[in-house]
């Protein structure tokens, strides 16, 4: 299949396009560095030329609510134009577990607004929630390092490797839409402080790590809402295999 990949220089989109070119697949890689830009449309036409189907693994900007829902909402509205002017049968979207059940968190609510865009839109679709990954504490705890010290919230998660993710994802994109896919996670639940902590160790650093609510990470999300639901489907890779590939 010819099958383009929104976000293709990212964590989970480069890991995709790799899953789907092992497999034979002829992959487009969509990327503002490529020079197709989907906030202003330039060179999504020619991108999707033939493409049979999509994979939507962007990201965007999550400091500010107005900003990150400015963003899904753009992107998200010219892909999705660009794919029904080009005839694509399949729009796959990577979102995120919980993210329904989190208020206050302006990444949430832009992706929130991607998910229903989707699911309005005139490409048949299937929405994939993966939790966290097993990279997310480490890039949490460096968002405040300073001088050693980084501030993270104590939240519980189940974090799934970034490779099972792209497998899956290259694995839903060829078959039909499915809708709303089952959350996606990996085996184990996790404190994101202890991981950040492991993962530090692994890589041979030492970050004292303050635990707070009082950061990007608020009370809303303690507890298990970002645990997957019933009927989710567990990959395969413990968070300590993935420390011990690091």
């Amino acid at each position: 299949m010819r099958i383009a990949v929104a976000g293709a220089t990212g964590n989970i989109g480069s890991l995709t396009v790799a899953a789907l070119e092992r497999d034979g697949h002829e992959v487009v890689r969509i990327s503002r560095s490529l020079g197709v830009d989907l906030v202003t449309g330039d060179g999504l036409d020619d991108a999707l030329t033939g493409v049979e189907a999509v994979v939507a693994a962007t990201n965007g900007p999550a400091a500010r609510r107005e900003e990150a829902l400015g963003f899904f909402a753009t992107a998200t509205g010219n892909l999705l134009a660009a794919e029904e002017r080009a005839g694509v049968r399949h729009h796959v979207l990577l979102s995120i577990v919980g993210i329904h059940r989190v208020e206050g968190n302006a990444h949430y609510a832009g992706k929130r607004e991607q998910e229903r865009l989707v699911a309005a839109g005139p490409v048949p679709w299937t929405i994939v929630p993966a939790t966290q990954f097993h990279d997310f504490a480490e890039m949490v705890a460096s968002w405040t390092e300073q001088d050693g010290v980084a501030t993270i919230a104590p939240l519980l998660v189940q974090p799934i490797a970034p490779a099972d993710v792209a497998g899956v994802l290259a694995e839903v994109v060829t078959g039909e839409p499915l809708g709303r896919h089952a959350d996606l996670a990996g085996p184990e639940p996790q404190d994101l402080v202890d991981m950040a902590r492991r993962t530090h160790r692994a890589r041979g650093r030492e970050v004292k790590l303050v635990p707070t609510w009082a950061g990007v990470f608020g009370t809303s999300m303690a507890g298990e809402v970002l645990l997957p639901g019933d009927g989710a489907r567990i990959e395969k890779t413990t968070f300590d295999e993935w420390l011990a590939a690091l």
